[in-house]
């Protein structure tokens, strides 16, 4: 994983979170939201928490009197995600890494994370972090894509983007969001971790929008595919959005448009 496949950060955070959250985000983390709530936990820590879409979901659903501590290794995104958020005591804001995480041990009943625990650059390591500072029993519940050619806007705006730069294209898509969907994989690693069972959940859904360009923005200028167009030529970031439009409309329509995405839920148990 390149470094700059962790960066949010200039306009990313703002176009993330008003374009890519309701084309593929909302739907995951109202599941994800409605299975740690069923739990009734009494304090819940979410790593990766982004511009808070998972956030907004959970608060509500849980009690109280529950604590709620919310962080991000980026800061622009976790700023995002507070300003979005209806003022709550209950809820901590705070930038931390999830591979170091600030927490006692055995502080929380439930950790979750959305879409996260791709970009952790030892796996193995975030997840021992997240068994460290549950509590006997507690959960760890996380999503992750499957593989790009299950979704299908992502699949197509890569595909794109690589004929704009063949000779060196821009696959952050492919290698960090969607670079890590063996399940086989993932359950090795959480044993490995220390986590006593592992049960995963592979979920199909549809991303909808009004129009072939909200996918195509969402996805070049609203991820670290960004960063990759930049670096390559910060002239043509326009180019490969306006084409990934026209080839997104050629596949799936002129009108508001539909596709299929897919992620695995996973629930790992202390």
């Amino acid at each position: 994983m390149s470094e700059t496949d962790k960066v949010f950060a200039g306009t990313i955070p703002d176009v993330y979170d008003d374009y890519l959250v309701p084309l593929i985000f909302e739907t995951y983390a109202v599941d994800l939201a409605r299975r740690v709530a069923s739990l009734e936990p009494k304090s819940v820590l979410e790593t990766a928490a982004g511009s808070g879409v998972v956030t907004r979901a959970l608060a509500p659903l849980l009690s109280d009197n529950a604590n709620y501590s919310v962080t991000d290794l980026n800061q622009p995104m976790l700023d995002r995600a507070s300003r979005r958020q209806p003022a709550d005591n209950r809820i901590e804001w705070r930038q931390a890494d999830a591979l170091n995480l600030p927490f006692d041990e055995e502080t929380f009943d439930v950790i979750c994370c959305q879409f996260g625990v791709m970009f952790f650059p030892d796996k193995v390591a975030g997840y021992r972090c997240a068994l460290r500072t549950l509590r006997k029993g507690g959960k760890f519940i996380f999503n992750v894509w499957d593989r790009i050619e299950e979704n299908l806007f992502a699949d197509s705006v890569t595909r794109t983007a690589s004929t704009v730069f063949p000779d060196d294209p821009p696959l952050f898509l492919a290698r960090t969001p969607h670079g890590y969907h063996d399940v086989t994989l993932i359950e090795s690693e959480l044993d490995a971790a220390g986590f006593r069972s592992v049960k995963v959940h592979t979920i199909a859904s549809q991303s909808r929008a009004d129009s072939p360009r909200v996918p195509a923005v969402a996805y070049c200028q609203g991820t670290p595919l960004r960063n990759e167009l930049e670096a390559r030529d910060p002239s043509k970031i326009e180019e490969v959005t306006n084409r990934a439009t026209a080839d997104l409309e050629q596949r799936f329509g002129s009108g508001p448009v539909s596709a299929k995405i897919q992620g695995h839920v996973i629930i790992a148990t202390k």
